[in-house]
C-alpha cells in the first residue's frame, strides 16, 4: 500500500463496533481505498483460529486459502454495514476495498461482510435504515 493510500484514513473509535476506520479526506466514487493485509493461511487454519476469536479479521478465497488480518494494517477496521459505502474486492489472495459512492471527510468506511463464520448470529449495529438485523 502506498503512503497516498494510508494517509486518507485512520483508525478511531466507532459507534458500529470498537475501532473504525474513518475518511480523513474526501474519496471519489469507484476508487480503491486501499487493500487489506495479514497472514495467507489455510482454510482449515482459518475456520480453528475463528472459533477461538470474539472479533473475526479473516476472508477465504475460493480456493482453500485464507487472508488472517488480526495482525494486519488498520484495513482490518472496516466494520460491517448493511447500507456500505466500500465493496470488497478478493483478487487473487488479495482484498481490496473500493468505494462504492462518494465517501466525506469523517465518514466511517464500512462494508457488507457477506456470509461469515457468525453465521447470521451475531446481531448487527450498522444503524442503517436497510438493516438485516444479524450478520
Amino acid at each position: 500500500m502506498t503512503q497516498a493510500t494510508t494517509s486518507r484514513v485512520e483508525v478511531r473509535p466507532s459507534g458500529i463496533h470498537g475501532q473504525g476506520l474513518f475518511a480523513l479526506v474526501p474519496i471519489p466514487r469507484r476508487q480503491l481505498v486501499g487493500a487489506l493485509s495479514g497472514e495467507l493461511i489455510s482454510e482449515e487454519e482459518a475456520r480453528r483460529r475463528a472459533a477461538k476469536q470474539r472479533c473475526i479479521a479473516i476472508v477465504e478465497f475460493d480456493d482453500g486459502v485464507a487472508l488472517d488480518a488480526s495482525q494486519g494494517n488498520e484495513f482490518k477496521h472496516i466494520n460491517h454495514s448493511c447500507d456500505p459505502n466500500t465493496s470488497m474486492r478478493r483478487v487473487g489472495h488479495r482484498v481490496e476495498f473500493h468505494s462504492r459512492r462518494r465517501i466525506e471527510a469523517g465518514e466511517e468506511l464500512t462494508c457488507d461482510y457477506g456470509e461469515t463464520h457468525h453465521e447470521g448470529q451475531l446481531p448487527c449495529r450498522c444503524g442503517s435504515r436497510r438493516c438485516r438485523g444479524a450478520i
